[in-house]
């Protein structure tokens, strides 16, 4: 299996290039986006908001994300790659300039120069098998915190409850409104059973990283 997802890393890799060189012709402005992040303030503006589809999750944290990963997901939702109704909506009224604005916007957002290093929590002996098993570590970095591509998340400290919702997502196919594509992702999601994938996105959730989510008011 590592062999398999070492081969289809390196073409997750290459097509991030390509993504990366088409995305490096549109430069984000975040000071332009301030005019353009209604819709994201509604969810993820808010501190512990809810969503209900396809399950109940808090909303993901997307303050200090990487701008290239946020502008990968937004086109993921675009072209349908992540299935998710609200998402895909929002993704498919915004232009590649406005993905870049708003990635660009999200990936200063709250950010605080100088902040103290990440320091990574042992996982116990099960959860330490299971992120070998699954090679987390060669995509989300040691501390789950410093991708080795900027096109990949930052997870550490992510919600457990929306980590565990992705994680799920990538094992399911041919559902019409809920799921990603994702050969590397799916790759890794369909060697664990549910409990599993929950175990490996508590121990995610519960180390120090650069995720938050700065209240908002739309009414500005």
């Amino acid at each position: 299996m590592n062999a398999l997802l070492s081969s289809l890393i390196a073409l997750t890799v290459a097509s991030a290039t390509v993504f990366s060189a088409h995305a490096q012709d549109v430069q984000g402005n975040a000071k332009a986006a301030e005019g353009k992040i209604a819709m994201c303030i509604g969810c993820h503006g808010i501190k512990g908001y809810q969503a209900s589809f396809p399950e109940v999750y808090r909303v993901p944290m997307i303050s200090g994300q990487n701008a290239k990963y946020i502008a990968a997901s937004l086109n993921a939702y675009k072209k349908g790659d992540r299935k998710h109704p609200t998402m895909r909506g929002i993704a498919t009224s915004l232009t590649d300039q406005d993905i870049a604005d708003i990635s660009a916007y999200y990936a200063q957002h709250g950010v605080v120069e100088g902040a103290a290093p990440v320091v990574a929590k042992a996982p116990d002996a099960k959860v330490a098998e299971l992120l070998k098993k699954g090679a987390c570590v060669s995509c989300h970095g040691d501390n789950f915190s410093k991708p080795v591509d900027p096109s990949y998340p930052k997870i550490a400290g992510q919600h457990k409850d929306f980590l565990f919702v992705a994680l799920k997502s990538y094992k399911v196919e041919n559902q019409s409104t809920w799921g990603r594509n994702n050969g590397v992702m799916g790759g890794v999601a369909k060697q664990f059973t549910l409990a599993e994938l929950k175990e490996i996105a508590a121990y995610v959730s519960q180390q120090q990283g650069d995720l938050q989510t700065v209240p908002q008011s739309k009414f500005r």
